[in-house]
């Protein structure tokens, strides 16, 4: 389901819409197999007489309770829990009910990091750690599905947006500074050569 367009700006695009790794789905349906199949086998054993059936009906009713919270709660919450990379912007969605939610301009961006355990890069997952300029801290994602695709797609989404936003012009000379060091690509101060600046991420 693609990702609502009014909460994006006009000149704003999706790139990527995550959820985690469907492998965070493995538990519930495996508990899904046990309930439904140990049930099954249990009301079969049941003897038959005239308590049958509500023995039969309170198996069902423990079944559809460990169903409720062991399968749909974490399919649910899988469902609802939205990565989405845009040209502008990192959205963090999640949560049924209760909902939070934080976006990450890309100009705050200042690290992009992942790590990937032996089983994780088995099937293409692993943490992604997303460093920001500010009191917002690092933002750590887990399970996210090709960690190390998402995280080589923030870094050129960033220098992308860096570059759109440093050839919007060359900045007037302002009282009091000396603006031979202005350069279409930013300030440099004078004996300086465009090698000496360096771009963290």
């Amino acid at each position: 389901m693609p990702y609502p367009d009014r909460l994006l700006a006009e000149d704003e695009e999706v790139v990527r819409h995550l959820h985690p790794h469907w492998l965070t789905l493995a538990r519930p349906v495996l508990v899904l197999l046990l309930v439904v199949g140990g049930t099954s086998f249990g009301a079969a054993l049941v003897p038959a007489g005239p308590s049958q059936g509500t023995v039969r009906t309170v198996l069902a009713g423990l079944a559809l309770l460990v169903l409720v919270a062991a399968v749909l709660r974490p399919v649910l919450r899988w469902r609802t829990t939205h990565y989405v990379v845009t040209t502008h912007r990192v959205l963090l969605r999640e949560g049924v009910l209760a909902r939070r939610g934080r976006d990450i301009a890309l100009s705050r961006i200042a690290d992009v990091s992942y790590r990937q355990t032996l089983g994780q890069r088995l099937v293409s997952s692993g943490t992604l750690t997303i460093e920001t300029v500010g009191d917002g801290g690092a933002t750590v994602l887990e399970r996210v599905p090709d960690s190390d695709g998402v995280q080589q797609l923030l870094v050129q989404l960033v220098e992308e947006d860096a570059d759109r936003r440093g050839g919007a012009g060359v900045p007037p000379p302002r009282d009091g500074w000396d603006d031979d060091g202005w350069t279409p690509d930013g300030w440099t101060p004078a004996g300086w050569t465009a090698g000496h600046r360096t771009t963290r991420f």
